[in-house]
């Protein structure tokens, strides 16, 4: 008897095919369209992707996967947990608000399979957007909820806020009445929702000091609530997302599942307990034991924990197989991946499922518009779109192994993967030398950090508290429109670099006028930090339409490493001596560091990442040597991704480490003393990696503390960092104009811990995505804060001079 095996897939991107979404949620904020304008485009754009998914044969299509934010937010939302900062004032006691004559937004009857639903009338759509964005409901600034890295992707999510003593209830019905849409339009569907373990977990403590996991009895009526409402909207299988189980979680979390499992089986929805990014591990045992229909593992990361999970698997439970990779970019080997489903066929029959290993949310939508690929190249690839077919061919191939369209398919995979194996596109032989011929002195610096700040102070001359800006301005309509018409050839290259010329002095201008003390060009050529080097290296092919989200209106559009990495030639060099010619000031000049150039793009899966980040290394070295020839005597390299690499499991770590800062290193260290170095980190936790970067020997760090309320100082403050930082002192994200004392009040915390000589000013981030009138009012305010510290603290040029001579 044929056995049957089930398809799904554990999200879709949401952005649309040509950032449909990203576009409407800006046009919103700009007052351009109304609310049921934005509605009417997130169901057309949700209708589009089902009926793709369906039509590709998936048997099961995920919903609550859409969010006019990000997913995280949307269960905050879904839960009732937004800060009080955003939503209507609360009655006293209450830790969310309600109008007047408001009772609780949803009730439960003593059997919590019956639900019913009553309207929350104070959380809507615009609430989701306060919280991202820092608006109070009158439309005053406020702070906006912190974001950081999902796990180790690019992707950004809102972290929850938790209070002692907080109450959750069923609020805001996105997820609920999405499900019940789907239905009615004929899918067949699993609506997604990350589990309350993990919701948990990747929150963070507000107010009094307590555990948020003292919460976890508070939280799970709630959610009772979320699946009840689901049942009752027509679902039978809902997927409950737990990707902390592939971390090194503290025993009482671990203990925790099997009781909160236990508590929220319901009689009629059946769930599938979705992990990826990684290997089980030590929670193995936990999670193929828990009161749960079925289990999802990811072996694309860890394919080595297959069998050890289809031995330890219960007979009634079905297994989720995500071979194919949710997060890069390669054409799944069929050959490869389907041996392996077979031996977890042999063992499972029907109760195996296959999918993609995690959410497509990292995947561009559809390779097929790719007109300007290489055809080659083109044929090693696939976005989601072709993911989908992949999980569907491989049950074609593995339930009717004779079928010949899935015939095709494997033939096409089998030499597409041996194609590229033997490219002579990949290898570059000179590339290969270059690394076999890497030194341990190609990873110092001449002298230490206290001889060299000397030195580079006694040629910048530069104030206490000196300010200074992350590297990118405004990406004005007219700069957007001036890269289109160059490369839809309507300008020359004249023309174009006449026009960048100007952007770029009219950028100086502004910053001479708001008296910053190191200057940037602004960044008006560049597209994107990673693109536009990918662009100029060798190794590297892009895409017209390969966007993927980045965190709510904002995408990114990664480059593809192919191949081995060089430099052909200088990229940066000829804009920033032009601009340095303008201002008797330092320039930057701006780089995207190796680190960030890899995480960034989506990589070669056919050698260890290590050995691309050293090839990046050695061309970015290239570069910052010849901008110091070029007499840039301040030169930035970026890498705000050094954290989002770091492995999920503590036994991983330091060789990425180590690894990751030599590759900074060599990239940094191929110039003078004389020459100062800056990094810029972001939206990560820095805490437990604060070794490491002291390690990279940066003479100058820059972080985000304002979006976190200057939680991330925490780590400088416990760890002796022995170079000069930045904190970041507001926050770009938000329009909202910085407050003067807020920004002197972050830098005095700073300089409790931090010596003064040695703290710099600046934003949290670039300043690509603001306007001009927002970004000259917010660096004329935050020069005005260093200003009012140098009088405060009563130190000068002369003596941040002497204290850096004192050092050395």
């Amino acid at each position: 008897m044929t056995q049957n095996i089930t398809t799904h897939n554990l999200g879709f991107p949401r952005i649309g095919g040509d950032r449909e979404l990203k576009k409407a949620q800006e046009a919103y904020w700009r007052g351009e369209i109304d609310q049921a304008q934005l509605e009417h485009i997130g169901r057309e754009l949700r209708n589009i992707h089902w009926q793709l998914q369906a039509d590709a044969g998936l048997d099961l299509i995920p919903t609550g996967d859409f969010a006019w934010y990000d997913q995280v937010l949307t269960l905050s939302a879904t839960i009732g947990n937004i800060p009080a900062r955003h939503r209507k004032t609360a009655k006293p006691g209450h830790t969310h608000a309600h109008d007047d004559d408001q009772h609780c937004c949803a009730h439960l009857s003593h059997d919590v399979n019956e639900f019913n639903p009553a309207p929350c009338r104070d959380i809507d759509l615009d609430t989701l957007f306060r919280v991202a964005r820092g608006r109070a409901p009158t439309g005053n600034a406020t702070t906006a909820s912190d974001m950081t890295k999902w796990f180790d992707t690019n992707y950004h999510y809102l972290v929850p806020e938790f209070h002692q003593s907080q109450q959750f209830q069923l609020s805001w019905t996105q997820i609920i009445d999405e499900t019940a849409e789907a239905i009615a339009l004929g899918y067949k569907v699993k609506p997604v929702i990350l589990g309350p373990l993990s919701y948990l977990f990747l929150g963070k403590e507000k107010g009094a000091a307590f555990d948020r996991f003292d919460l976890l009895d508070n939280l799970l009526p709630a959610y009772q609530q979320l699946l009840t409402a689901l049942s009752q909207s027509g679902a039978t299988w809902v997927q409950v997302d737990e990707p902390i189980l592939v971390l090194d979680l503290p025993e009482k979390w671990q203990r925790a599942f099997e009781s909160v499992y236990n508590r929220l089986q319901h009689r009629k929805l059946k769930v599938l307990l979705a992990t990826y990014f990684g290997a089980l591990g030590e929670n193995l045992s936990t999670a193929v034991n828990l009161p749960v229909a079925g289990l999802h593992i990811d072996v694309v990361r860890a394919p080595e924990q297959l069998l050890a999970v289809v031995d330890r698997l219960p007979a009634h439970k079905i297994l989720s197989v995500g071979v194919v990779d949710g997060r890069n970019i390669w054409r799944n080997d069929l050959a490869k991946s389907l041996n392996l489903l077979k031996q977890a066929r042999e063992r499972l029959g029907d109760r195996l499922w296959v999918a993609p290993s995690c959410s497509l949310l990292h995947s561009p939508v559809n390779l097929e518009r790719e007109e300007k690929l290489p055809q080659d190249i083109k044929s090693w690839l696939a976005f989601a779109k072709q993911k989908v077919q992949e999980v569907v061919t491989l049950k074609t191939l593995l339930t009717r192994p004779f079928d010949a369209i899935a015939q095709e398919f494997l033939a096409a995979s089998v030499a597409a993967a041996h194609a590229r194996l033997n490219s002579p596109k990949i290898h570059n032989p000179e590339v290969q030398a270059r690394l076999k011929a890497i030194k341990p002195e190609h990873t110092q610096r001449s002298s230490v950090f206290a001889e060299r700040i000397a030195k580079q102070q006694a040629i910048l001359q530069l104030p206490a508290f000196p300010t200074t800006t992350i590297g990118s301005f405004p990406q004005t309509e007219h700069i957007r429109q001036t890269r289109s018409e160059f490369k839809q050839g309507k300008i020359n290259s004249v023309e174009y670099e006449n026009r960048i010329r100007q952007e770029i002095a009219d950028c100086i201008a502004k910053q001479e006028q708001l008296d910053i003390d190191v200057l940037v060009h602004g960044e008006a050529e560049r597209n994107d930090m990673v693109e536009y080097f990918g662009e100029q290296l060798n190794g590297y092919v892009f895409t017209q339409f390969g966007w993927v989200q980045s965190y709510g209106s904002r995408c990114v559009k990664p480059p593809i490493i192919f191949g081995d990495v060089s430099r052909p030639a200088p990229i940066t060099v000829s804009w920033a001596r032009y601009a340095q010619s303008l201002s008797k000031k330092p320039v930057k000049g701006m780089l995207t560091g190796p680190i960030t150039m890899l995480f960034w793009s989506f990589v070669r899966d056919d050698q260890p990442r290590a050995t691309t980040a050293l090839q990046l290394a050695l061309a970015l070295r290239d570069e910052v040597v010849d901008l110091e020839s070029a007499g840039i005597r301040v030169i930035q390299i970026d890498e705000p991704a050094i954290r989002e690499g770091l492995p999920l499991r503590e036994k991983d770590r330091k060789e990425y480490l180590d690894w990751a800062v030599k590759a900074f290193r060599i990239s940094a260290s191929g110039v003078q003393d004389e020459t100062q170095i800056h990094t810029h980190m972001c939206y990560s936790e820095f805490n437990d990696i604060i070794k490491a970067i002291a390690d990279m020997d940066a003479d100058v760090i820059t972080i985000e503390t304002s979006r976190s309320d200057g939680e991330l100082l925490q780590a400088f403050e416990q760890f002796n960092y022995p170079n000069d930082i930045g904190p970041g002192v507001y926050d770009i994200h938000s329009p909202n104009i910085p407050d003067i004392q807020a920004m002197v009040n972050l830098l005095k915390r700073a300089a409790r811990e931090i010596p003064v000589e040695r703290l710099w000013v600046n934003p949290d981030c670039g300043l690509k995505t603001r306007r001009w009138p927002e970004t000259e009012a917010a660096l004329a305010r935050m020069v005005e804060a260093a200003k009012i510290l140098r009088v405060e603290y009563n130190t000068g040029a002369s003596a941040k001079t002497n204290k850096t001579a004192e050092l050395a």
